[in-house]
Parts: C-alpha cells; structure tokens; sequence
C-alpha cells in the first residue's frame, strides 16, 4: 500500500482509511422510485418469489456480525414480532445497536443495544473492534445520519421493479452532494437490478 507522502493523501485522512476495516454497509431495497417503504412504514410491495440465493443476501450476511438500526425501523421490527410474523425476532447471533434520542419504554430485547452518543464518536468505537463489517439496516434518517458524518462506507441496493408513488426515501432529504463509484451491478432475471457503490 502506499504511504501517505507518495499517494498525496493528507496524513489525518490517511489514517482514517487505515483504521476503517470493517466497513459500513448499506444494504437495502428500494422501489424504481426510490423508496425504501410506504409513508407508514410498510413494504407489502417487496412480497415476491425469491430467486435461488436470495440475490446474494445470504453470502452478505456472513459478511456482517452488527448491524444499525434507526429506532422507527426497530419500532416496525418489534410490531412486526407483536404480531407472530416469521423471522421477525433480532438475530442475537449478531450485534444489534438501535439509535434512539429517547429511552425505550421498555426493557430491550434479547441482544439489542439502544445507543444515544454522537454518531463519529460510535462509529470510531466500534470500527476499532475486532469484527466483520457492519449493516446499516436503515430508516432514511438513520442512513442520512451516518452518511452526513462520512460513516458510511458502501451502498448496496436493491432496485425492484415496481413504483409505489409515494413513500420513504432512501436517505432523509437535506441538501448534500455524495459521490458514488459503481462496485459492480448485477440484472436478476426476475428484472430485479443490484447496484454496489462505494462511497467517495
């Protein structure tokens, strides 16, 4: 690799890239128009046959040991167990860190953390540990968040073929300009398109 002097990379960046290994991710669908849910949160319209290997879903999730939630996400989750749903639980062979500006009301769940600390300061933390990279679950707002901090590594996104009109973007708005390179973009036969960027 090259040192900080012959790549001109100033010497602070430097060693920010070098300290970043495990990467934060991520990894989301979204519809052709953008969003990632309804405006209540549902997304009855990513119920659809899956192709064998899940559009790779099960080789990314070897890849991660956390994973982020925002706390509207983790509200949907829990309402989600509430009601009996299959597979809803959080999986405590995981880290599950859920972002929050309030104490939950009640005790959390089996391996959930609620997290309240600025966002540079956890992400330096955490990427300091030992561990295989990391899942931004989402909201909007939580990716927003991250992103706006330059805490978000790489954008792996699902585009389904179907518009929803209205709903949940991606990332909150707010006036930003993110630079994206394409990683790799793969076409599923069932017209579903996966696009891997990382972040500049």
């Amino acid at each position: 690799m090259e040192s900080p002097r012959a790549s001109g990379v100033p010497l602070d960046d430097w060693r920010t890239a070098m300290a970043r290994k495990r990467k934060i991710i991520v990894h989301i669908a979204v519809s052709a128009d953008g969003f990632i849910a309804r405006l209540d949160g549902s997304f009855d319209w990513l119920e659809r046959p899956r192709p064998k290997g899940n559009y790779g879903m099960g080789t990314f999730y070897k890849s991660i040991d956390t994973i982020l939630w925002g706390r509207k996400t983790c509200d949907v989750a829990l309402d989600f167990q509430e009601k009996g749903v299959a597979a809803a639980a959080f999986d405590t062979k995981v880290k599950n860190y859920v972002f929050t500006r309030t104490q939950p009301r009640s005790p959390s769940p089996a391996g959930v953390e609620f997290v309240s600390e600025p966002i540079k300061a956890f992400a330096t933390r955490l990427r300091a540990k030992k561990g295989k990279n990391i899942w931004m679950m989402g909201g909007a707002g939580i990716i927003a968040s991250f992103l706006d901090e330059g805490e978000i590594d790489e954008f792996i996104i699902h585009v389904i073929p179907v518009l929803i009109g209205e709903g949940i973007p991606l990332i909150a708005p707010r006036h930003r300009t993110v630079r994206l390179k394409l990683i790799a973009c793969t076409k599923f036969a069932d017209g579903v398109v996966r696009l891997h960027y990382a972040v500049r």
